[in-house]
């Protein structure tokens, strides 16, 4: 193993120090970026050609036939683009390994889904999750909650995904004096250009197609994102790894502590609350997610792909993390911390590599695009068209008419997400108001699983209030609190900006404490009512025999596995 590791750094150590005259860089870069990504297009197609996409199996749920690998392939870059990649390097960047909380709780969550949801997601045979809240309440409960899901993919994810990603494409091809076009058309033109290419993978080439190209684009994303903090600790340690990483934590040891202050974007106790909260509403019940495994051919094979998918996720802060944080020791905290990733890449990345990087990248905000446009053609047509607009609709007419409102729905993001650029700072703001809509749609969707007489009126309740209350919280309280503490500062001339920071953390409680109590709040008013009015016959789930529901044999064990390792990471970078 040694031998074989010893190897791997002298081949590293060697393209390090390839001088990038030795090719015509640009071409390089052109020809690599074409070639992957043509070549994940033809794999794509030859795997689904002989799908039935006229079935809604077939579509929306790629026959049920998913592996382990493509599941837990697709999950992987459904999650990952852009907004993630910049994003939380940005934190680190500013606050240090703290911000590995999204990732590691996030593979405690997906163990979570493993175990307890998918199987009963499975036994009810169910396509969306929707689906289950009109099988354990009604058909009203299921279509608000579709409609929540789309307002929130329409309005929020699909326009950021495609803006983002065509800043970070725009950038990496320098696009505006390459093209002699302004920044603003060129933005235009990869918004349309991610926009296209993305529908036709989600919207003609359904579920399947998503997935097989997202298994192929995790490789690349995997090995492109673990180059980029690669390069960049033999940037640090002039040629070597190891001697990076000890000058990176010599030098900066507060950037390594897992203990997230109360002013950092993850306060250390957020993890124990809503952090938890938000990972298992967007891992085990959003449906862009999980429609992934529920695509799986039995049990046993979604709950692998999830395990496998668990494990990725603790690996995450080598690709999401440590950039961050190697970005702040090479520019010495002097940039803003947005730009941390971009320039690291072009600080350390060779330029003979960054059309594979580019590529990849494509990949992912590609997979993101089209996870969120296939899962909304899915809502559109089993929740929507199928169930009001025409109930005798045939299974090739559903799919037919899917196909078409992701064809609309494609075109009114492209159209939207240029104006994105005069919205500020959207991005970090975009977090707390997915809040309006995650966690009242998880307290319900867990209420149903674990009560049987709690009656349909008390989960539509649960829905508007859960809402309601967050929008007052977040809208309303928190501005108020917080600009009255501002004020009571400025009279005491206090100037300071880490005083200022604590003071605005004290003045209210942070966004995922506020979804926690929250989600306890909306479950009692749930419980209440159904202990007043409960349903006249207790829910009894059937099982539909669509798919085989013996689970993985092994589940609890790597479950536990996967818990103590995250539990052994935060111990270990306690300070």
């Amino acid at each position: 193993m040694m031998s074989v590791l010893f190897f791997i750094q002298k081949l590293i150590q060697y393209i390090y120090k390839l001088k990038p005259n030795l090719f015509s860089t640009m071409l390089l870069t052109l020809l690599s970026f074409v070639g992957f990504t043509v070549l994940v297009a033809v794999i794509s197609y030859l795997a689904t050609r002989k799908t039935n996409e006229n079935s809604s199996d077939g579509y929306f749920l790629g026959g049920r036939s998913l592996t382990a690998g493509v599941i837990a392939g697709s999950l992987l870059l459904t999650n990952l683009s852009t907004e993630q990649l910049i994003g939380l390097n940005s934190d680190a960047y500013t606050d240090g390994l703290s911000v590995m909380a999204w990732e590691t709780l996030a593979a405690i969550a997906i163990v979570i889904t493993a175990i307890f949801l998918l199987p009963r997601y499975l036994k009810g045979g169910l396509t969306t999750v929707p689906q289950f809240l009109a099988e354990r309440f009604d058909v009203t409960t299921k279509t608000i909650t579709s409609g929540l899901f789309l307002t929130g993919y329409v309005v929020v994810l699909l326009p950021v995904i495609l803006y983002s990603g065509s800043v970070a494409i725009s950038g990496m091809f320098n696009v505006p004096e390459n093209l002699g076009i302004s920044h603003t058309a060129s933005i235009w033109l990869c918004v349309w250009g991610i926009g296209i290419i993305g529908g036709i993978y989600a919207v003609f080439g359904g579920l399947k197609a998503v997935v097989v190209s997202d298994s192929i684009n995790a490789i690349g994303l995997l090995i492109g994102g673990i180059l980029i903090p690669v390069f960049g600790l033999m940037y640090i340690g002039d040629g070597s790894i190891m001697d990076g990483l000890s000058i990176l934590t010599t030098q900066n040891p507060e950037k390594f502590n897992s203990m997230g202050a109360k002013t950092d974007s993850v306060p250390f106790s957020t993890i124990f609350t809503g952090m938890m909260l938000v990972n298992l509403f967007y891992w085990g019940t959003n449906q862009q997610i999980i429609q992934r495994a529920l695509g799986a051919k039995n049990l046993a094979e979604g709950q692998k792909g999830l395990l496998l998918a668990s494990f990725i996720k603790i690996l995450g802060p080598l690709i999401l993390v440590l950039p961050g944080i190697i970005a702040f020791h090479i520019f010495e905290g002097k940039i803003d911390s947005s730009s941390a990733y971009p320039l690291l890449v072009g600080k350390v990345l060779p330029d003979y590599l960054v059309g594979f990087f580019a590529a990849v990248l494509f990949g992912a905000i590609l997979s993101s695009f089209n996870s969120v446009l296939n899962s909304s053609v899915t809502l559109f047509g089993l929740d929507i068209y199928k169930q009001h607009i025409n109930p005798e609709a045939s299974e090739t007419k559903v799919v037919k008419n899917g196909k078409i409102f992701g064809i609309i729905l494609a075109l009114a993001a492209m159209f939207i997400a240029p104006f994105i650029a005069n919205a500020g700072s959207l991005f970090g703001y975009l977090q707390e108001v997915n809040g309006i809509y995650s966690i009242p749609i998880f307290s319900v969707i867990i209420i149903g699983f674990l009560t049987k007489r709690v009656p349909a009126i008390a989960a539509k309740v649960g829905i508007i209030s859960g809402s309601l209350l967050y929008i007052i919280s977040q809208f309303l309280m928190k501005p108020y609190f917080v600009d009255s503490a501002f004020e009571k500062a400025k009279a005491a001339g206090v100037t300071d900006v880490d005083a200022l920071a604590i003071i605005e953390a004290d003045a209210y409680p942070h966004f995922l404490h506020v979804m926690a109590i929250l989600c306890v709040v909306n479950a009692l008013i749930m419980l209440a009512i159904g202990k007043i009015k409960p349903r006249e016959t207790a829910f009894v789930q059937k099982y539909t025999e669509q798919v085989e529901i013996k689970p993985y044999k092994y589940v609890n064990q790597i479950g536990i596995m996967v818990c103590l390792i995250v539990v052994a990471i935060y111990v270990y970078f306690a300070n």
